[in-house]
């Protein structure tokens, strides 16, 4: 079989007997290419060399080289070692991982498979999201994987993660260990903030339950965002300065973190504890004279600091590789000592000069973090991961067989080891490290838990120094887990002794204390009060409502009287509806005042010019009618503005009742058989009909009135935040009486103008007022589900919309007609055009 393709990966390669993986975040930063479509892709590079991270991947080959002279430890076995940059980015990670359990060799000839795979156990990933997917897969197949910065709590997940294992506590033990030190100061009433991540998000949760068990509360519980938005963190300031809590944990790698302290050195907030976490405890980027005021009396848990003897004699003894399996080692010397192997001398990309690297620079005279080993942290921890390979491997050749572990009593076989058989051993290590530390696992393949209490002090160069002060340790011997040397701590605090922090928190106006379920006394929530109530005092356990006529201010701490909400003639829709009623009077004027001009014109005369114009008064009535219904409601307009609308539709209405029904008469005084009809129907018994039908409306309108009248109303039911000023109809029999009488009288003029339609043309006065009042009809059946849904002032203004529609509706249907042919066809206007009888034709 050939390998089709290799990834294009940084690396330090050494054979051996046994090769070991590793997995480190040794650049900052994964550039991927632009893709063109048109050729094939360039591999993603890395950028930015971490030098604290490099030193932990050579720490790994310090560790592998002193097993191979150890003659105690796999005797007659050369551990080898494949290393990898994974480049802060899950995918590098994951085609480092790939690449090391699958093989790097060009071609093998071996089918049967047998043999010890390419590694037989890889030291990694630093990262949890890294962990928890690489995991995922190697665990299918069993490959052991030792972390040695992987702390969520997630991965201790066995039947998720069967194979994975850390030399770092899981962030579970870490929340322990900080409630440990919470505990011992009595601090009940604490802040927590932590990063966007699953760092940050189940060390959190896990801090919230602990608190639970505790007896204590988070007063506040904050995300940082990932993408450092200003905006949120002001916010974040804004809550942290609101609360009384003054302890502040914080779970969050230094970049996440980073903008918040900016923003916390703006704002001045020296006031504060701060607990920080293994992450950025020991972060050198805080350790500057401009966060001194605010970061000193810092108190932190970090990993437990170790010393590895020789290593920094290891480390100056490094010398690049021509070897291009080796390149990291070339990638370090040329950002060691700002010099390049490949440009001779030349200028790259329009960069300055690079000086030609010769492998034989002088890395004693540096000063870096690289060689710096007063502080092993991670270093530490990779040591112990590679020593407990080494150790479960050694365990696995000390088998005798037929006293094994596996199955019928059989041994692993070194030269065709399986991974399971090796995570078997490495769940039972159990060694000592040279600098004391004892070594081990528990079921879940998470190490023994020991941190070290870290306090930030000032130095005397007016800058943070980092002190160890005690230490937590959930295995001791003695049974403390906490011990500290409270002579060292340093409190940022005048009276230089610890914070007062328990639950004291008080509710501001217009919040309401809400005690928390299942949690102590003081634990409870600032729950805002609901609209309409307000709480004028801190630590209000209940809110208080409102007076009737009263709501509450945004601020939820006053109440003030309601807004009434009226239709008025200043907003928009007062305008307009007034505007239209305006108009609508002038209609009617200008078409009486045409009408009056042409009084002995054909077409004026044969209309009934009495009934015209009374129609055309009671039109002008209806359309003032609506200035009644805008303003602030009171008792005169409330009471008329029913009353003037009910009489003034009648008259209408009963006028048009009368013009069909001369009409009619006339038509039938036409015929022989009808030719007395007109003597019954004559202008005294057309006037007393319109005032009969009037007068029963105005009775109607009495009887309402002074049995009950309608008046001014305060309604709180449609919005309760605002009240609404309307008129009571007092009556909804009465008011539905004057409706149905409109109703009426509409329905027989619609009925005798429709039964009347097909009059012959002379006639044709029906015809329109069928017209005009099919449009009455539809406008007022369409307003009442449309009333009776409105609500407040939009009730009233559909009231004024019927009355408009149906009236600028009669106008337009009966007298548009008229006064097109008075005013633009006058030839059109004579008596023979208007019996039907045209001009004789030559």
């Amino acid at each position: 079989m050939t390998l089709q393709g290799r990834f294009k990966l940084n690396g330090v390669y050494q054979d051996g007997d046994l090769i070991l993986g590793g997995l480190f975040e040794v650049h900052f930063f994964t550039v991927f290419p632009d893709l063109s479509f048109t050729t094939e892709p360039e591999p993603p590079y890395c950028e930015k060399f971490d030098m604290e991270s490099f030193q932990q991947a050579q720490t790994m080959i310090f560790a592998i080289e002193e097993i191979n002279k150890n003659p105690n430890l796999l005797p007659n076995i050369t551990l080898g070692y494949h290393l990898y940059d994974n480049c802060v980015m899950l995918g590098m990670a994951f085609r480092a991982a790939i690449a090391l359990v699958s093989g790097t060799g060009e071609s093998f000839s071996n089918l049967d498979c047998t043999g010890p795979p390419p590694v037989i156990g890889i030291v990694g990933d630093p990262g949890s999201t890294p962990s928890i997917a690489i995991s995922s897969v190697l665990g299918l197949f069993r490959v052991p994987m030792v972390s040695h910065y992987a702390t969520c709590s997630c991965l201790s997940d066995r039947k998720k993660y069967p194979s994975f294992f850390r030399t770092i506590p899981s962030d579970a033990f870490q929340v322990r260990a900080m409630m440990q030190i919470l505990r011992h100061f009595g601090w009940t009433w604490v802040g927590l903030l932590y990063s966007d991540d699953d760092y940050g998000i189940y060390a959190a949760q896990s801090l919230h339950q602990e608190m639970q068990l505790f007896g204590g509360c988070v007063a506040f519980s904050e995300m940082l965002p990932h993408d450092n938005n200003r905006r949120d963190i002001l916010r974040i300031v804004e809550v942290i300065q609101a609360s009384t809590a003054k302890v502040v944990v914080v779970f969050s790698t230094s970049s996440y973190l980073m903008p918040l302290m900016d923003e916390v050195l703006m704002q001045n907030m020296t006031d504060l504890q701060w607990i920080a976490s293994e992450a950025w405890a020991t972060s050198p980027v805080f350790h500057t004279q401009r966060f001194l005021p605010f970061l000193r009396g810092t108190l932190g848990i970090a990993i437990r600091r170790g010393e590895i003897q020789g290593l920094q004699d290891f480390l100056f003894r490094l010398r690049p590789s021509n070897d291009p399996r080796n390149n990291m080692l070339r990638i370090f010397w040329e950002n060691m000592f700002d010099c390049s192997f490949e440009t001779g001398g030349r200028e790259i990309d329009g960069e300055q000069f690079k000086k030609v690297c010769s492998g034989e620079e002088d890395l004693y005279s540096t000063n870096t973090v690289y060689t710096d080993v007063s502080g092993l942290r991670p270093a530490y921890n990779v040591y112990k991961a590679v020593y407990a390979l080494a150790h479960a491997l050694h365990d696995l050749m000390q088998c005798e067989e037929g006293r094994g572990p596996f199955n019928e009593n059989t041994c692993a076989d070194i030269t065709n080891l399986q991974p399971w058989q090796l995570v078997h051993y490495l769940q039972k290590v159990n060694f000592t490290t040279g600098f004391g530390d004892r070594m081990s696992f528990d079921k879940n393949g998470d190490a023994l838990a020991i941190y070290d209490v870290m306090n930030w002090q000032p130095s005397s160069d007016g800058s943070i120094k980092v002190y160890t002060v005690g230490v937590v340790d959930e295995g001791a011997a003695t049974g403390k887990v906490l011990t500290l040397n409270e002579d060292a701590l340093y409190w940022n605090s005048e009276t230089r002794k610890p914070p007062r922090s328990v639950c004291s928190e008080s509710c501001p106006p217009g919040t309401r204390r809400a005690r928390r379920k299942g949690l102590p006394v003081c634990c409870f929530d600032c729950l805002p009060c609901a609209d309409g109530e307000i709480s004028n005092t801190t630590d209000a356990n209940e809110c208080t409502v409102c007076p009737d006529e009263f709501w509450s201010n945004p601020d939820k701490d006053q109440c003030i009287p309601k807004e009434v909400e009226y239709l008025s003639y200043e907003e928009p829709l007062g305008i307009s509806l007034t505007t239209a009623s305006l108009l609508g009077t002038c209609f009617c004027a200008l078409v009486m005042i045409i009408f009056a001009h042409h009084r002995n014109t054909p077409i004026v005369r044969a209309n009934n010019s009495e009934l015209s114009f009374l129609l055309l008064l009671s039109l002008k009535l209806c359309f003032l009618c609506v200035l009644l219904f805008i303003g602030r409601p009171q008792l005169w307009t409330c009471q008329l503005r029913h009353a003037v609308f009910g009489i003034s539709f009648v008259l209408c209405v009963s006028s048009i009742l009368v013009k069909t029904m001369v009409v009619i008469a006339v038509f039938k005084s036409s015929r022989p058989e009808g030719k007395n009809a007109m003597k019954w129907f004559g202008a005294a018994q057309q006037r007393g009909t319109v005032l009969v039908l009037t007068a029963l409306q105005v009775a109607i309108c009495v009887v309402w009135l002074s049995t009950a009248s309608p008046t001014p109303h305060k309604n709180s039911q449609y919005i309760t935040s605002k009240i609404v000023y309307e008129c009571a109809i007092g009556s909804v029999v009465g008011f539905a009486v004057l409706l149905g009488y409109i109703g009426f009288l509409a329905a027989v003029s619609f009925l005798l103008a429709f039964l009347a339609r097909n009059l012959p043309d002379s006639f044709n006065e029906a015809k329109f007022i069928t017209f005009s009042m099919l449009i009455f009809c539809a406008v007022w059946i369409t307003f009442v589900p449309a009333y009776v849904s409105s609500p407040g002032k939009y009730a009233v203004a559909v009231e004024i919309f019927a009355i408009l529609a149906s009236s600028f509706g009669l106008l337009v249907a009966i007298f548009a007609p008229k006064c097109y042919i008075i005013l633009l066809h006058p030839e059109r206007n004579t008596k023979k055009a208007l019996m039907g009888r045209g001009t004789e034709k030559k």
